[in-house]
């Protein structure tokens, strides 16, 4: 059978077929922007201190004086989980004494939290660790809860893949979004942390699973720049575009629960869409199923107002051609020596990406600053770093431009340690430009991986490295804590594993004016970067006739 693309040429690129399913599947992803972050507000930990019960007959002087004061990275701050034992301060408040003058307070015995704590309300109305008290001694169910959501995007990276392969693009699509946006309305009568996180696991599970089927789906219909148009600017920015609208939300909604509901509605929207939505054609005939792929075909032929072949796919005598019942697993991703060589250095960059993405993101309430202005930048960064990555897979290989935005990343994270601390706002600004790097690394990094594997096992491979790099995202709420044991740890290990994956990216096959595979033995064989690869490179510059990656990603 001749290429795929050659037999749909008659298409087009860009008709009303392809701008249906382009603006659908990237509005499919805008939910998946703000539930990813959602946690930044819906578990940020407000000041606080221990609560003071307005029966304990205190004066004035003793109710401010019953919160011990500790010194917090050379400054003074209230304690946040102990205070003066209650009833010796009862006595005293009695007797008349005034703290600081009649009484020492270093030798008043304490005591924790007994009567639970109080918040500020100064920023949020509540969150959940308002709401179940995850403070002090539950202080570690904080990133744990980031943790949980992650681990559900783990599983759905590992499963939702095979089922894709399996039963298709669109009905696991539509399937896990349904499960994302019912889970999340259920949060909303969560009645403890255990259930919350219960169901934030589905929740996760489902938006990961839903962003790679669409990621996948678009990939497989769309063809040419219109290809690249979507893994990058469409796609991204649209997720991008969803992670803007969270601060933005969240600013207006200062209740955890009322944040999560209007959170759920939008998923509501996306019901209609199935009628729109066709199944991919590639995956079909993947599977021998080739009437039906060339039904969807015929159908887009009459959209775009073009007259289809009689005959769309032809045999070719040689061609190898996939079994209806060849099913494929996880296996076949380490199956031999050059497989195996490219899933092992993807499974460290994604995880590398992944990790240092999320640690950085999440770390933003920690910053200076209002924490939803911190937001809104950290997610508006994203937007000029993806136009940066469709640029590059127009115009430079993969392997070029994937291990120049890593080394961006890794060096700025690097340089942070030798920031004075007068200069807190360039420590800042370097961050941002460290995440500004891997948020083109992870831009480039979906559309290399979608190139380097063939259609019967893409969205396998997708979803296993999604599901690897998962692994990392679980551990990026705690890699900001290592700023405990040295301040600059958290920067040092990041920048080390950047640079690291950078040096190893070369050692993938480059897929830069390739077609896409469409079976294992098309795999691309090893390149190695060349002088006369730069020598492509200019003249493919210095050719305007000549249209851009039309056969490639």
């Amino acid at each position: 059978m001749r290429g795929y693309e050659d037999n749909t040429a008659f298409l087009g690129e860009w008709g009303p077929f392809q701008q249906t399913v382009f603006f659908l599947l990237c509005a499919s992803t805008i939910p998946n922007g703000f539930s990813a972050f959602s946690i930044i507000f819906l578990g940020d930990s407000p000041p606080h201190h221990c609560f003071v019960p307005d029966s304990s007959n205190l004066s004035e002087v003793w109710r401010k004086a019953i919160i011990p004061i500790e010194v917090v990275n050379g400054q003074e701050e209230e304690s946040k989980c102990s205070r003066y034992r209650l009833d010796v301060v009862r006595n005293l408040s009695a007797l008349g004494y005034i703290p600081g003058l009649d009484v020492n307070l270093t030798g008043v015995e304490q005591e924790c939290c007994v009567d639970g704590w109080s918040y500020s309300k100064d920023i949020y109305q509540s969150t959940i660790v308002t709401e179940f008290d995850l403070v002090c001694n539950d202080k570690w169910k904080q990133p744990f809860t980031s943790s949980v959501y992650f681990l559900g995007v783990l599983c759905g990276s590992f499963f939702s893949g095979q089922l894709s392969d399996r039963f298709g693009r669109k009905p696991v699509l539509f399937v896990t979004m349904a499960v994302q946006t019912l889970f999340t309305f259920v949060q909303v009568f969560s009645q403890s942390w255990e259930m919350f996180s219960v169901l934030f696991f589905i929740v996760g599970l489902g938006q990961i699973s839903n962003y790679v089927a669409a990621f996948v789906l678009g990939t497989e219909i769309l063809t040419a720049t219109v290809r690249v148009l979507y893994v990058t600017l469409g796609v991204c920015l649209f997720f991008a575009f969803g992670y803007m609208m969270l601060p933005l939300l969240a600013f207006f909604i200062r209740d955890w629960r009322s944040l999560l509901l209007v959170m759920s509605v939008p998923g509501l929207v996306y019901i209609p869409l199935w009628w729109f939505i066709p199944e991919s054609p590639r995956w079909l005939l993947s599977q021998g199923r080739e009437e039906e792929a060339e039904a969807i075909l015929r159908d887009a032929a009459r959209r775009n107002r073009v007259t289809a072949p009689e005959v769309i796919f032809e045999e070719s005598e040689g061609e190898e051609k996939p079994k209806p019942d060849e099913h494929h697993s996880p296996l076949d991703l380490l199956k031999t020596s050059n497989i195996r060589k490219i899933t092992v250095i993807l499974a460290l960059v994604w995880f590398t990406l992944s990790m240092g993405y999320f640690a950085i993101s999440l770390n933003t309430s920690r910053l200076h600053g209002d924490p939803y202005v911190n937001c809104f930048i950290s997610a508006a960064i994203e937007v000029p770093a993806y136009v940066i990555s469709w640029l590059f897979l127009r115009y430079l290989p993969r392997r070029i431009s994937a291990s120049a935005s890593m080394l961006l990343g890794g060096g700025a994270l690097y340089f942070i340690q030798l920031v004075p601390p007068s200069l807190p706002s360039l420590s800042i600004a370097l961050e941002m430009l460290g995440k500004f790097g891997m948020a083109i690394g992870t831009a480039l990094m979906y559309a290399y991986t979608g190139e380097l594997y063939p259609t019967v096992i893409r969205n396998t491979a997708l979803g296993s490295c999604a599901m690897i790099s998962r692994v990392g995202s679980i551990i990026a709420p705690y890699i900001m804590t290592l700023s405990t044991y040295y301040k600059y740890l958290p920067y040092i290990l990041l920048g080390s594993l950047l640079v690291l994956s950078a040096m190893a990216i070369p050692l993938l096959p480059e897929s830069f004016g390739h077609p896409l595979p469409e079976t294992i033995k098309q795999m691309h064989k090893q390149e190695w970067l060349k002088c006369s690869s730069l020598k492509r490179i200019r003249d493919h510059l210095n050719s305007p006739m000549k249209k851009p990656n039309d056969t490639r990603l």
